[in-house]
């Protein structure tokens, strides 16, 4: 009886969640974590674990968190720094405002500018810090002053703490450029086979008048004079220019960003063919039938068709037999 008896194990088995904090987990996340002794920025998980908010969202906010006070955050800024498109980063942005972890508000300096001013907030709801105003400068004192007393000397720093052993770094991942199509060029302008110079002023002033009836289609002179030729083949094709500045004008997009690229790519693309001449409007000829004459037979005198006299059917038929009979047998007399 002086022996122990071991019932329960000394310490919980790895790998039983729920047991020991420092025992790794079996799946899920697994945290390496360094103490930061400089350069890091306290998070709450309030933000890094929003509900609500988008992850270029959180990201934005603790991007904005970790930057120094005064440092830039425009949209203009933000879209160089990330690979994000503007309109994303926008959206982000209206996000965190919603969310009270941004405000952003316009201001006016005592010098008369107006600045843009964006309050970050680490929790919202939180009250913003006054704005800091420079010190007015003091004046000089006179040489004949008493010395200031020197400053106590500063403690000693206490010695830093000792890092952990540091995890091996995982690799970066790879950046694959995703190849894009080549943009296929658009098509030439059209031109007119033979351009006169009424032809290119009619075109011209087709061109000019688009503005009244369209004031999204204002064209420069510099666009007029391109697009003429243009203009100019549709003219040539017996095109009213009634005709030419409906095909221009109507159903037009709301905006038009680029009058000059719209009109040329509506005068390519809707380019009308040659108008026909009268010979192709006219019905095709009817073929006429071939009518073969009649003839009379020589032997027999019966009437039958063909291109050209002779015997008939029964006459050459009769004839053959005659002279298959004479090179059979060629004493036979022959028929008369």
């Amino acid at each position: 009886m002086d022996t122990p008896q071991v019932i329960a194990p000394p310490r919980a088995q790895p790998g039983s969640p729920g047991t020991r904090p420092d025992v790794t987990p079996t799946s899920g996340v697994i945290h390496v974590s360094i103490r930061h002794v400089s350069g890091f920025t306290v998070i709450g998980n309030h933000l890094a674990q929003h509900d609500g908010l988008s992850l270029i969202a959180i990201g934005l906010a603790v991007h904005i968190q970790s930057l120094p006070a005064g440092a830039k955050v425009g949209i203009r800024v933000l879209t160089d720094r990330f690979p994000e498109s503007e309109a994303r980063i926008t959206a982000a942005l209206r996000e965190l405002e919603a969310s009270g972890y941004l405000h952003r508000s316009r201001v006016r300096l005592p010098d008369g500018r107006v600045v843009s001013r964006t309050v970050s907030y680490n929790q919202p709801g939180a009250t913003a810090p006054p704005v800091a105003v420079a010190p007015p400068r003091q004046p000089r004192r006179p040489a004949h002053t008493e010395p200031e007393p020197a400053p106590a000397p500063a403690p000693a720093p206490a010695p830093p703490p000792v890092a952990e052993p540091a995890a091996p770094p995982l690799p970066a991942p790879v950046h694959v450029p995703t190849p894009t199509a080549p943009r296929t060029p658009p098509p030439p302008l059209p031109r007119p086979h033979k351009p006169t110079e009424e032809l290119l002023r009619s075109a011209a002033a087709v061109l000019a008048d688009l503005r009244r009836h369209a004031p999204q289609l204002s064209l420069t002179e510099a666009d007029i004079t391109a697009l003429t030729p243009g203009v100019a083949a549709w003219l040539e094709r017996d095109t009213h220019p009634g005709t030419v500045r409906h095909a221009l004008t109507s159903d037009l997009p709301t905006p038009v960003k680029h009058p000059a690229k719209f009109v040329r790519h509506r005068i390519t693309a809707l380019l009308p063919p040659p108008l026909p001449g009268t010979a192709d409007l006219a019905p095709p000829a009817r073929r006429k039938a071939l009518v073969v004459p009649l003839q009379n037979c020589d032997t027999c005198d019966r009437a039958f068709r063909a291109t050209d006299p002779g015997h008939c059917r029964d006459c050459r038929a009769g004839l053959r037999e005659a002279a298959q009979q004479e090179r059979d047998d060629p004493g036979l007399p022959r028929c008369a």
